[in-house]
């Protein structure tokens, strides 16, 4: 991923192929955001540094360490074994959970913010139980009714979905808010006009990330001027929090 501001990436194997990009704080590390790619219901192709998904998530750890390095945030971008999320084996949930370990060896009781994609977002769901994870930000996440929410009790969870996704169903992660709703607080946004890429209104995902996020791990916002896109979310009845358009 090169260098950004004289601040170098390190990549580190954590078994399986996996591996595991880390863009360092710039003071002590008060917090870590571990970003999950997407991938497909089945599939053993090796991820590179150049397959699709991954690349898509590069964005967004550049973003977030832009935004939280002066403040304590390392940024952990994981690289999986494989594309597929490949039932019973569920390979990508294997690779975050050693993704964790290895964060809580580094950095033992700092709060761990997952931001994940597609099958990022549902491996991010599934290990929420972790303990040192403190909130969820899934995007376009795949759900299905089978996905149970107890992993997400007591942790931040925000869904953001395009209206116009054909890849993941937005119906099955509203269903999912809703279940989610009962053990934990949650928002889910729809992002109108998007597909699955996240690439029609790519400011709108990146400000919901970074302010979702840092919020979360209790950093100082990076706004700017602009108004804050959730502030109002938070404080809606739970049917219209979990149709917040954006």
């Amino acid at each position: 991923m090169g260098e950004d501001a004289g601040v170098s990436d390190e990549t580190v194997e954590i078994g399986h192929d996996a591996a595991l990009t880390v863009l360092r704080a710039r003071t002590t590390v008060r917090a870590v955001a571990l970003v999950l790619h997407g991938g497909a219901e089945n599939g053993h192709d090796r991820i590179h540094p150049w397959s699709h998904a991954y690349l898509r998530m590069v964005p967004f750890a550049r973003a977030l360490h832009r935004a939280g390095r002066a403040d304590g945030l390392e940024v952990r971008l994981l690289r999986n074994r494989v594309r597929g999320w490949n039932k019973p084996h569920l390979h990508p949930v294997h690779d975050a959970r050693e993704a964790l370990a290895e964060i809580r060896r580094d950095h033992p009781d700092v709060p761990i913010v997952l931001v994940g994609h597609s099958m990022g977002g549902r491996v991010a769901l599934r290990v929420a139980d972790d303990p040192s994870v403190v909130a969820v930000c899934a995007l376009a996440p795949w759900t299905t009714e089978k996905d149970w929410v107890v992993p997400v009790t007591d942790v931040r969870v925000l869904i953001a979905h395009g209206t116009q996704d054909v890849i993941t169903v937005p119906a099955a992660s509203l269903e999912y808010a809703q279940r989610a709703g009962a053990v934990t607080d949650v928002v889910r946004a729809e992002v109108q006009r998007e597909g699955h890429a996240l690439l029609r209104r790519p400011g709108i995902w990146t400000r919901l990330v970074l302010e979702f996020t840092l919020d979360a791990a209790g950093l100082p916002a990076r706004n700017g001027h602009r108004e804050p896109l959730l502030t109002r979310a938070w404080d809606l009845p739970a049917p219209d929090r979990f149709r917040f358009r954006v």
